[in-house]
């Protein structure tokens, strides 16, 4: 009975990953260059979100330590944390924003992923970002909200054009293999597909 359902789950998915490819190409293309750019120059990228967003930020940095799908040194990279006791230790929404105060460094990268790009905390964490003189690299949904309206020329900004969160975070998944096959692809040189 709900197979037709199912079946239409991967029919929109699989439409908008077909519709998106091209125009997402170039952004995470210069998400690429930015990160390689940090990490070959001794910087760290610090990666969070809220909610299901910080599972996907957790995912992109254990591919960033531990590697992507060919074996190469680690990169520096941290989870930011948006759990209960750090939300709890700062109620006004600081606690992202504090850890890259007290994190980051000149020449560090932000990655931000979100679906619509609304949570204040993100809001103040790219502001923590650009005092420290970091390069915020958001991943959102929608248009971007306040988090897109907060970016600089020199941050860079994929975002999904889509209402779905559920097809939003699927396609955020797939960029976030493409940046790490971009950067292995980049340090490690051209190889043929499995």
């Amino acid at each position: 009975m709900l197979d037709l359902r199912i079946q239409q789950h991967f029919i929109d998915s699989a439409d908008l990953h077909y519709q998106v490819a091209e125009t997402l190409a170039k952004p995470v293309d210069a998400a690429v260059q930015a990160v390689l750019a940090c990490v070959t120059g001794g910087g760290k990228v610090l990666a969070g979100g809220m909610g299901p967003s910080a599972a996907l930020a957790q995912y992109l940095v254990n591919l960033l330590v531990g590697g992507f799908e060919r074996e190469r040194p680690g990169l520096a990279a941290m989870a930011l944390s948006s759990d209960a006791l750090m939300a709890s230790r700062w109620a006004d929404g600081q606690a992202l924003a504090r850890q890259v105060l007290a994190l980051g460094q000149t020449g560090d990268v932000l990655v931000l992923i979100s679906v619509d790009g609304g949570e204040p905390a993100l809001v103040e964490a790219v502001q923590a970002a650009h005092d420290r003189e970091m390069t915020v690299l958001a991943l959102t949904g929608h248009h971007g909200g306040g988090l897109a309206r907060q970016l600089r020329e020199t941050d860079v900004h994929v975002c999904v054009p889509h209402e779905r969160a559920a097809r939003i975070r699927e396609v955020q998944h797939l960029v976030l293999h493409c940046l790490c096959d971009g950067i292995d692809t980049q340090l490690l040189g051209e190889q043929e597909p499995l």
